[in-house]
């Protein structure tokens, strides 16, 4: 019988040893420890031991910690103050969820596509609102000669130069039934959007219309367009399918002629962010909620769209009906933290989301201190569960000694790459290039390594783990947390692994 071409790595974690042993208990040289779902690759078999590779390291597991199956992976990429989600479904199709403000998504695909030598075609790019901290780091991205992507998709909005700050989002008239202000001016296709951004005027020095007309027009993207709950479902993700992914916001309000628009909250910035992408993904009897930058006046709206009912409530009983029903829309067992952690929420929508698990995507450099020691309260406070977890891509980023901070690393690359050019003779310009390539894969491994939360599941039950600051052996690399089915069914923490 053929050997499989590559495994993964079981519930919850398994060891690569160094040498083989008789039965399953541990061998004498630990080389490696991987997480639930790790990729392995199968170099051979004796008895009941598999001879791999996986992740840079070559040894031997047992046949018991091994699995044929993929689990989906949802990995929290520490892109700084920022956020950025690449998504692999069981079925290996991949997507990004914004990219943060930098390099740091980029590095990060560069180090698991061991630098696009191969070209590598994306399923989806969602660009949840057009802040630079969710489409920045999209610009390294979308210059990749070696890389694809099928669809980008955005929440629509696309600035563009004015004289006046509230018309930088495009036209904003009132609607005379209801006398609300509504944003008309949506680019809802990829024809609309050439035609907004491929005016030179229009775009001025802005970076997200030059970033969306770059990739409208250099051919490595095939259609872009907006997203918005009337879709329903992000294509090829509607309820028939394994893996569902529901998109519930932004939510328009088309006028009488059916054309689309969105409500004006208050000023520029809450409208950007209060029509994010606001995704959630069911997988089996698992789900995930991704709400990008919500704020107050956005949460209001939305729990008010979703049940009917005015916001906010007036009494503890719509308050609590809201909730009850809310819950059937946004509750989830892991969630994204709207915003990276800032003070701009509702307890009602954190109660109606009642996640078991929350990451929080912020960075070092930023002057809002998010997140916010109120956010973290509340998120624990409304969480499910007696020990509701929760995780921040700032506060697990760590570095070894020997190992410099991400931000030295970028300054000393920069340094390298100036040595190249002032080198004189080629010996010295080639030993200039090769501590070049040394420096740029040390940053791709320090983003890569340091301040990821991962997410693993089966669609029965989640693991979700960063990497220790200072590793206990080789076989003990990983702080992992588990959400497992209570003696209810819903999944809660039953304490660390």
């Amino acid at each position: 019988m053929p050997l499989p071409r590559n495994l993964y790595a079981g519930y919850p974690s398994t060891v690569v040893y160094g040498e083989k042993v008789a039965g399953k208990t541990k061998g004498k040289k630990p080389r490696n420890h991987l997480i639930w779902g790790d990729w392995i690759t199968v170099n051979g078999k004796e008895g009941d031991w598999w001879q791999v590779a996986a992740r840079g390291t070559d040894g031997w597991v047992h046949e018991d910690s091994v699995q044929e199956e993929r689990v989906l992976e949802v990995n929290f990429i520490d892109v700084g103050q920022g956020d950025g989600c690449h998504i692999v479904t069981p079925k290996d199709r991949h997507i990004l969820i914004d990219a943060g403000a930098e390099s740091n998504m980029y590095r990060f695909l560069r180090w698991r596509f061991r630098g696009f030598k191969k070209t590598f075609t994306f399923e989806s790019a969602i660009i949840t609102h057009p802040d630079k901290d969710h489409y920045g780091g999209f610009r390294r991205i979308f210059e990749e000669p070696k890389v694809k992507i099928d669809t980008v998709y955005h929440n629509g909005i696309v600035e563009r130069v004015a004289a006046k700050r509230n018309a930088r989002l495009g036209p904003r008239p009132r609607d005379p039934g209801n006398k609300v202000f509504y944003l008309t001016g949506l680019c809802p296709d990829l024809g609309s959007l050439k035609a907004l951004v491929g005016q030179a005027a229009k775009r001025g020095k802005k970076r997200y219309p030059n970033l969306m007309h770059m990739a409208a027009t250099e051919g490595r993207v095939q259609d872009m367009r907006m997203l918005s709950a009337e879709d329903g479902h992000l294509p090829g993700y509607d309820p028939a399918k394994p893996l569902t992914i529901q998109v519930l916001g932004p939510v328009g309000e088309p006028d009488p002629a059916g054309k689309p628009r969105l409500r004006w909250f208050k000023d520029v910035g809450k409208t950007k962010n209060g029509h994010s992408v606001i995704l959630k993904l069911v997988y089996d009897k698992v789900t995930c909620l991704l709400g990008g930058d919500l704020n107050t006046e956005s949460e209001d709206y939305l729990l008010e769209h979703y049940t009917g009912l005015a916001q906010p409530p007036k009494s503890a009983e719509d308050e609590t009906m809201t909730v009850s029903i809310a819950r059937h829309v946004f509750e989830c067992d892991c969630a994204k933290a709207c915003h990276h952690g800032s003070p701009h929420f509702r307890n009602i929508f954190l109660r109606a989301v009642n996640a078991a698990a929350t990451v929080v995507s912020s960075g070092d450099e930023e002057s809002y201190a998010h997140p916010r020691p109120d956010a973290l309260g509340a998120l624990g406070k409304y969480g499910r569960g007696s020990r509701p977890l929760i995780f921040s891509t700032e506060l697990a980023r760590s570095t070894k000694d020997s190992i410099k901070q991400p931000h030295l690393l970028r300054q000393d690359l920069v340094k390298k790459a100036k040595a190249i050019d002032a080198a004189s003779t080629s010996a010295d310009k080639d030993k200039a290039l090769k501590r070049y390539k040394d420096a740029l894969r040390q940053l791709e491994r320090s983003v890569a390594r340091y301040g990821m939360i991962n997410l693993r599941s089966d669609g029965e039950k989640v693991l979700i783990a960063q990497k220790l600051e200072k590793q206990r052996s080789a076989g003990a690399r990983w702080d992992i947390h588990l959400l497992e089915p209570g003696p209810d069914g819903r999944l809660r923490s039953p304490g660390p692994h």
